[in-house]
């Protein structure tokens, strides 16, 4: 979402890093630039403004411009900024009140609000363990209830018996009453957008409001929206009166700007951001985190977090019993890179990985992107059970059938099996101290590099953490050598120079190693 942002920032700010000294022309000249980049990127006039006189104001002070590197102390104005513009803390959702707390989403047509009601049903649900309902009020949508109810069976999440010819206050009202009685801790009400904004609609939702009682009111808005999204959000608050704001489409490729002018436009909290298409794809909205990743400096914890999610505790654990063994086959190579799927692909966790969201367009053009992933699990799934268990069985004219099975060449077959050699030997050298995956093993060296202990040793439950002790991670991350300047040359399978993960070289087996960094 972020990406132009992002690159036009970077380049702007490296550019004062190196300077040793900075006069006040120099100050005007990087803020001219990050003016003109915030409004490419679609935020706000007024809160271009507002942020570019802040950062002015801090930085022509005699203490920035006489210090010893201050270049650097204007990126921190700049990220400090950005964090004041997000929202200084991530706020989840408030389920302080008493059973049933209503929740009711608002929005206009196609911001995506009925499957963000089933995502954040999911994730109470799963998360929280809440017994969550939900209930369709868009009586005007064809089908939208009808929607509602399949995300329901879909997600395991009790919805409300729809009755043909109730109006949208009723259902409400008896939503809250059937929860009651359903003894529900939570009650999601999906409440009919409009394609624009007008008088109906408002009258229908202060109604709805009046009826519920609902203790978040949450405006879905579409990330892609642009400058709309501002006055969408102004004319919300000020009719209904929102409690947070949920973002969608947040892994789109706009520009961003929406999720950067409406915090600041109405002073309410972005309280999640929908990132994917899948239901588990919701996440909470963390505006430090958010800004690191916008100046290049990655963002560790989130990195961590994923990786505790997405990790299987039994298959890493099957998995180092094999490597006990010294056995490594096409199954568990096929294993290691969909955890890294499931992480966001290469370029996720390069995009959080400090220093190194530079290096995206690098691995592009040396052929390491999620494609080449796709390759190699489309190579691998054309195989057999018995050839994936036995790579050495693979003569010419097996090839050539898997090669017709994948829609690749004989080439890309070599070069997996020799990527897969390449590894099988790494796993063969460390024998007994197999820690259960690639995946693993890179997180679980951040981890140690972080002083919480490799995650073969026992990852922290990041989930039982308040924000205090997640933001003191992220400090003892930047501490250890994880800061802007990139990754310590000590980690596992990361060197100082290229991308190199667990025995994959300096870049990946068979393929072209990636340029070190200058």
């Amino acid at each position: 979402m972020f990406e132009s942002l992002q690159d036009r920032l970077g380049s702007i700010l490296n550019g004062l890093t190196g300077r040793g000294a900075l006069s006040e022309a120099d100050v005007s000249a990087a803020l001219r630039e990050v003016r003109r980049a915030l409004l490419e990127a679609d935020v706000a006039l007024e809160v271009v403004r507002s942020f570019t006189d802040k950062v002015r104001e801090k930085a022509v002070g005699a203490e920035i411009l006489k210090s010893i590197k201050p270049g650097q102390m204007v990126v921190k104005l700049v990220h400090d900024e950005l964090v004041n513009m997000l929202g200084s803390e991530g706020v989840p959702i408030d389920l302080n009140a008493a059973a049933p707390v209503v929740i009711m989403m608002v929005g206009l047509q196609g911001s995506g609000k009925t499957t963000t009601t089933g995502k954040i049903a999911l994730r109470l649900k799963t998360r929280d363990k809440k017994k969550v309902l939900m209930a369709s009020l868009d009586t005007r949508r064809p089908a939208a209830q009808e929607q509602l109810r399949q995300l329901g069976v879909q997600t395991g999440v009790d919805t409300l018996a729809i009755i043909a010819g109730q109006s949208p206050t009723d259902i409400a009202a008896r939503a809250v009453q059937a929860a009651k009685l359903g003894g529900h801790d939570i009650v999601i009400l999906d409440t009919a957008g409009r394609t624009h904004i007008d008088e109906p609609l408002m009258m229908e939702m202060a109604e709805i409001k009046r009826r519920s009682s609902p203790h978040e009111i949450l405006l879905v808005a579409d990330a892609l929206t642009g400058q709309d999204a501002v006055n969408l959000a102004r004319n919300f608050d000020e009719r209904v009166g929102i409690t947070g704001l949920v973002l969608t489409r947040m892994d789109g490729d706009g520009r961003g700007g929406a999720a950067l002018s409406m915090r600041a436009v109405t002073g309410k909290p972005i309280k999640l951001i929908g990132v994917g298409e899948k239901m588990s794809e919701l996440e909470e909205f963390h505006p430090r985190r958010v800004a690191d990743r916008i100046l290049g400096m990655g963002d560790i914890v989130s990195l961590v977090e994923k990786a505790a999610e997405n990790i299987d505790a039994e298959k890493a654990a099957a998995m180092a019993a094999k490597m006990k063994t010294g056995k490594f086959d096409l199954n568990d190579l096929a294993d290691q890179l969909g955890q890294m799927q499931k992480m966001g692909g290469m370029g996720g966790i390069m995009g959080m990985m400090p220093g190194m969201a530079g290096m995206k367009d690098k691995m592009s053009a040396a052929g390491l992107d999620d494609r080449m992933f796709a390759r190699q699990m489309a190579i691998i799934s054309s195989m057999t059970k018995a050839e994936r268990a036995n790579p050495d069985m693979l003569k010419h004219s097996r090839k050539k059938r898997i090669a017709a099975g994948s829609g690749t060449d004989a080439s890309d077959i070599n070069k997996l099996l020799k990527m897969h050699r390449q590894m099988a030997d790494m796993m063969k050298m460390m024998g007994g101290k197999g820690k259960g995956g690639m995946m693993k093993q890179m997180m679980g060296g951040l981890a140690g590099k972080m002083g919480l202990g490799g995650m073969g040793g026992g990852m922290p439950d990041l989930s039982k953490m308040d924000p205090k002790q997640l933001e003191a991670l992220q400090r003892q991350a930047e501490a250890a050598g994880l800061g802007k300047g990139g990754m310590p040359g000590g980690l596992p399978g990361l060197g100082g120079g290229g991308m190199k993960l667990p025995g994959l070289g300096g870049g990946f087996p068979g393929l072209p190693g990636l340029p070190k960094k200058k």
